[in-house]
């Protein structure tokens, strides 16, 4: 007796080929074996996202062992998002679907091809400035209205006024200046590219709240420092991404201008503001603000007028690109709609063919569904990459709680769903400016939930012990998954921190974790060392029992990755590697100890 009625597996290219993303025009093929006997035809329904299913009948090949093999190939012409579901016959005229459950339909991601692939992030290494917390450098210029912090290892202010708005006004002095003092560190600890909180001058330390996208903030050094910091970070081999924030503008601004503070008519202060239609006005005068946060005015991307200032030939992204920025993370991309997203993205390509463009996205990116629209981000047009949260998710999940499974499942559905130029192009993050610092969520000591109590927490010694060898085992993970791995400043250092500000601190110069330091850059060495971290295969190995092993690369240039998240040795069975990169000593057998992660070779 037959128990399994049918044998098909998405990620297996003996029944699906290609397993994963492809472009448009291609072919797939799909194959499904049944039970002998059990049907009398086959059918795949291929749905478009937006369109009519289409049945193509599947081909009767042969019988294997206890199944019949059936077969079909189906071309498709245009990029977008299509689902497709097996329907079988069976020999009493019942029918029944592959998958059972409609709404667990099979996915096919079908691309156009990529403007100009940005090949030189992969195998790379980005390092995540808050620029105001990283270094002083230059002299200390800031508005009015703004409070210098001389404490540079003090508490971020995080407090409200008395109308309940936290002004992020208190600086530390960090700049653009601090940053280009600081290029031979990043260039020991192996930073091929600068990815750079906002810089564009604004009221507050964080800089979403754009006061003028054409100027540096003087607070920062200006458009001197910026050109400077383009010149010699290019000279050590780094480049430099931009975060552009295009939702919202500041109330503190030229383009807005509540307070007067700049020298042109804003759209606050006069309907017959040339920025007027950027923002949408209710009858009473008050606003459309992004996320109901009145400081932040949110911009209609569908103004024509507004999308020109950003995306003409003479708008804010050719200025910049042609300074020297080689990229831009786009904040908060699901809220960009695809009327002014398209001419964004060919404003970066039509300036610097191979700039990488990142959206901030928090889900699977290929199947996003923002606002009740479906994005277009990897149809063609639009990202090269996207922040990489899942694998985030799934690393901690990994390393903290042993659920190895949860990471295979993440990294298997990003390999199927997303186009290979943007799996090796993916910011892989496991902290961020946006989140609490990595050692603090890797501790098991739970995390205050209010600010007040978050101001002074830290770990205990063997709660940072445990959560440093937690880390350890994240960042082998971070820097060996496709991808290219994204250190927020400082995690190499051994900084903590709850939420925002506290993820925010000043860098300790000084007092930085030198064992931590230290596994970083032999991570980061061993990353340039073999170039199937920089798009190698990957090929999961195992995941089972809190252990976790994948392959990257093919031949000789193969590298073994093993963690082993539980308390007793465990060994991976695979043959030819014989040299464990982490600790440069030849071994017999790949056995990892409790806790330990292993990089193996070929030698």
């Amino acid at each position: 007796m037959i128990d399994t009625l049918y044998i098909f597996d998405e990620d297996d290219e003996y029944f699906r080929y290609p397993s994963g993303a492809f472009e448009t025009p291609g072919t797939l093929e799909l194959s499904i074996k049944l039970a002998r006997g059990s049907a009398i035809g086959a059918s795949v329904y291929l749905h478009p996202d937006d369109g009519v299913p289409e049945e193509t009948v599947m081909e009767f090949i042969t019988v294997t062992g206890a199944f019949d093999l059936y077969k079909c190939r189906i071309t498709i012409h245009t990029p977008g998002l299509y689902w497709y579901t097996f329907h079988i016959r069976t020999p009493d005229g019942g029918k029944y679907t592959i998958p059972e459950n409609s709404e667990n339909t099979f996915q096919i991601t079908a691309h156009g091809a990529a403007a100009i692939a940005p090949n030189w992030i992969h195998g790379g290494l980005i390092y995540h400035i808050f620029v105001d917390r990283f270094h002083r450098g230059g002299e200390l210029r800031l508005r009015s209205g703004a409070v210098f912090r001389s404490d540079w290892d003090g508490i971020p202010y995080y407090l409200p006024d008395e109308e309940g708005i936290v002004h992020n006004n208190d600086f530390f002095g960090g700049d653009l200046y601090g940053i280009i003092e600081k290029l031979p560190y990043l260039e020991e600890l192996g930073v091929t590219c600068i990815y750079l909180s906002p810089i564009f001058d604004a009221a507050s330390n964080h800089k979403y709240d754009t006061g003028d996208y054409m100027q540096i903030d003087p607070a920062f050094g200006g458009n001197e420092a910026f050109e400077e910091l383009c010149t010699k970070a290019k000279d050590r081999g780094m480049s430099i991404i931009l975060d552009g924030v295009f939702n919202h503008v500041g109330i503190d601004s030229r383009y807005f201008n509540k307070y007067g503070n700049y020298d042109s008519l804003g759209a606050y202060q006069n309907s017959d503001s040339p920025y007027y239609d950027w923002f949408r006005f209710r009858e009473d005068g008050t606003y459309e603000s992004w996320w109901d946060i009145e400081l932040l005015p949110a911009v209609n991307k569908s103004n024509e007028a507004y999308r020109d200032y950003i995306c003409a030939k003479d708008g804010v992204i050719a200025h910049w690109t042609k300074k020297g920025v080689s990229g831009w993370r786009l904040d908060v991309v699901d809220e960009l709609p695809d009327v002014f997203l398209y001419p964004l993205c060919a404003a970066i390509k039509r300036e610097k063919g191979d700039a990488i463009i990142v959206g901030e996205v928090w889900e699977d990116a290929s199947n996003k569904i923002a606002y009740d629209v479906r994005r277009r981000y990897f149809h063609g047009g639009q990202l090269d990459s996207v922040t990489n949260y899942p694998v985030k998710n799934a690393i901690i999940a990994c390393v903290k709680e042993g659920n190895v499974e949860q990471l295979a499942a993440t990294m298997a559905t990003l390999c199927r769903n997303y186009p290979e130029y943007v799996l090796h192009s993916l910011m892989t993050v496991v902290g961020s400016h946006d989140t609490a610092r990595i050692l603090t969520v890797l501790s098991d000591v739970p995390i205050p939930s209010n600010k007040v109590d978050m101001e002074h927490f830290s770990l205990d010694d063997a709660s940072l012990a445990l959560a440093k060898q937690r880390l350890k085992l994240a960042s082998v993970l971070q820097f060996t998954l496709p991808g290219v791995p994204c250190i927020y400043y400082g995690d190499e250092a051994g900084m903590e921190g709850c939420i925002d500000p506290f993820n925010r601190r000043g860098y300790p110069w000084g007092h930085e974790d030198e064992d931590l330091l230290f596994w970083y850059k032999n991570l980061s060495c061993i990353r340039k060392s073999s170039p199937s971290f920089a798009n190698g295969a990957y090929k999961l190995v195992e995941a089972r029992a809190g252990l976790f092993a994948f392959t990257r690369g093919e031949g000789k240039e193969q590298i073994l990755i093993g963690v082993n998240t539980t308390d007793k040795d465990r060994t991976i069975n695979v043959d030819g590697f014989n040299v464990n990169l982490l600790s440069n000593t030849t071994v017999d057998t790949i056995t990892l100890s409790p806790g330990q992660a292993g990089i193996f070779a070929c030698r």
